[in-house]
């Protein structure tokens, strides 16, 4: 009988720390009024911000980098690309592309 009242009190104990409701978790303005406006809701997305994103990624598209420039010019012209499988895209442009040819 004695540890049934033991293990009455124990998890009465238990139960008292684990469910207990702090101060902190009542400061939340969200405990009180879990839903907000319309308005509120969509106050943290910045609109120019996305619209600046977006025109800083066309400008990206439209400025390549050189080698991005070359490996596209050494894959329209197929030799070049069968060279660049074996020796890289570098390599492949310089064999092709990078001397002047004079007669």
């Amino acid at each position: 009988m004695r540890t049934v009242v033991i293990l009455t009190l124990l998890a009465v104990l238990v139960m008292a720390a684990t469910c207990y409701e702090s101060h902190e978790s009542m400061e939340s303005h969200e405990y009180l009024n879990p839903f907000i406006s319309r308005r509120r809701a969509s106050d943290f997305i910045q609109t120019d911000t996305r619209l600046g994103a977006m025109s800083q990624e066309r400008i990206r598209e439209r400025h390549k980098a050189p080698q991005e420039r070359q490996r596209e010019i050494c894959e329209d012209y197929y030799p070049c690309e069968l060279y660049a499988f074996r020796h890289g895209y570098a390599a492949a442009y310089k064999h092709y592309f990078g001397r002047r040819r004079t007669k």
